[in-house]
């Protein structure tokens, strides 16, 4: 998938009847709900519940929200998305699952490693992540 940022107009609607939060709604997206204690932390939901709800390839246009009409604790925000940081993430959180996986090592290593308490699948992960992704 190619480089995909979108941009949206939300509503943050900012309450403070059991707590102080915001919620985030947009028209551009029917049926997203999110909401957040802070405005950043409503605007970091925002960006994972318009990712969620337009996972695929084909997007709405964004609509001009001049024509919205707002409550006086409304505001428009926009949120960037960009879908293909979004779906690698999603990817590496599906990846992250652990495998067994037997290895062989001269028994020397394997005496010296349990005497020192060291984790031995923990240095073959990072060994193999240093290898493979540098």
């Amino acid at each position: 998938m190619t480089d995909k940022t979108l941009v949206y107009p939300t509503i943050f609607a900012e309450y403070h009847d059991d707590g102080d939060y915001f919620t985030v709604t947009s028209p551009n997206i029917p049926g997203m709900v999110t909401q957040g204690d802070t405005r950043q932390e409503a605007a970091i939901e925002a960006v994972d519940a318009i990712a969620t709800m337009l996972d695929g390839e084909t997007y709405p246009a964004a609509q001009d929200p001049k024509d919205w009409s707002l409550a006086a604790n409304e505001s428009i925000v926009y949120i960037t998305v960009n879908m293909s940081d979004w779906y690698r993430e999603k990817e590496r959180a599906l990846k992250t699952k652990t495998v067994r996986r037997t290895i062989t090592l001269p028994e020397y290593l394997n005496d010296l490693a349990k005497e020192r308490q060291v984790n031995v699948s923990r240095i073959v992960r990072e060994a193999l992540e240093k290898v493979l992704e540098g």
